[in-house]
């Protein structure tokens, strides 16, 4: 169960991370049967902290709170990536997990989690910004930057902002029930569960630098994503053999042609379900998948979700309805 919740914070804390605990975790909803945690709100650094918006919070609690609490979670905030964070924050920390309590991160809240040493050998994540940073300052670390949040045993991760409702309302599930998760989530008029990860969130071109040999063959490809295309073409278009070709593609790009058209043909599906009313199908042709079930085959390898649902997300509910 979670009785006892504490958000540790630090100095520079994002206040919307924070809110998103407080909401989930420290409201008294008793009046409609849910269950109510004992919730406090811990300073790591001195009586008064700064948010990264520009004001001060200030609490009565300190690091000895986090000795009683079922579940310590630690919202974003500014510069968390390259700062160093003091043993007496970071014991604590430890100490909860080898007790048996849980810790939950949100966003970049991450690095303090990963400086306890706590996410050495499991999986995690946190934003798509930061999850290149967070693997190279934690080798150890399994970072996962496509999805939402990473439940790894007593150790919750979660992607930026809003996921870190996603996260909490997983806890909240996990411990009370689906009912009770429903609840909250209709109180803060969220989904309860939402499809998909960060992936569908990121925009990520593949980048061209060092691309000597093969830059005209990608700038040849982007503009004929319908066509379909072979290693033999695509040599002949770049005036090599197709496995020369296929060696220079690998070494410039740093992945094969395939899977860098495939990624392309993505991108583009993207850009015309956000910015476009055609048709799946039409969609489909225009991006070289060929029929709308090929594109939601690889949409949802590609991205985790359908190309229906990511219309719908990236263009509300007014967007034009498609069967696919």
């Amino acid at each position: 169960m979670l009785n006892n919740v504490a958000v540790l914070l630090l100095d520079e804390v994002h206040p919307f991370e924070l809110g998103v605990l407080c909401e989930v975790f420290g409201l008294d909803r008793s009046e409609e049967g849910l269950p109510v945690h004992d919730f406090a709100v811990v300073s790591a650094e001195g009586p008064e902290l700064r948010t990264h918006a520009g004001f001060t919070l200030t609490t009565p609690h300190g690091l000895e709170r986090l000795e009683e609490a079922d579940l310590i979670a630690v919202p974003a905030g500014s510069h968390f990536a390259d700062r160093d964070y003091p043993e007496e924050v970071l014991e604590p920390l430890r100490r909860a997990v080898a007790r048996g309590a849980r810790v939950m991160s949100v966003c970049s809240g991450a690095y303090v989690l990963g400086a306890a040493g706590l996410l050495d050998g499991r999986r995690c994540t946190t934003h798509w910004r930061h999850a290149d940073g967070l693997a190279r300052r934690f080798p150890k670390a399994i970072v996962r930057p496509d999805v939402l949040y990473v439940d790894e045993g007593p150790v919750v991760t979660s992607a930026g902002t809003a996921a870190g409702i996603d996260a909490a309302l997983h806890l909240v599930r996990q411990a009370y029930g689906p009912a009770v998760a429903n609840a909250i989530a209709r109180r803060m008029v969220v989904p309860p569960h939402r499809d998909g990860g960060q992936a569908q969130y990121v925009a990520r071109p593949l980048p061209r630098d060092r691309c000597d040999t093969v830059g005209g063959t990608l700038a040849w490809m982007e503009g004929h994503l319908d066509q379909e295309m072979s290693v033999e073409r695509l040599a002949a278009q770049a005036h090599m053999s197709p496995r020369t070709f296929a060696r220079r593609f690998q070494q410039e790009t740093g992945t094969t042609p395939y899977r860098w058209l495939l990624r392309q043909r993505v991108l583009l599906a993207q850009h015309l379900l956000e910015t476009s009313d055609e048709t799946m199908d039409t969609i489909a042709g225009r991006t070289g998948f060929g029929t709308a079930a090929a594109l939601r085959h690889q949409f949802v390898r590609s991205l985790g979700t359908t190309p229906h649902r990511y219309r719908q997300t990236f263009r509300g509910p007014s967007a034009v309805p498609e069967a696919v």
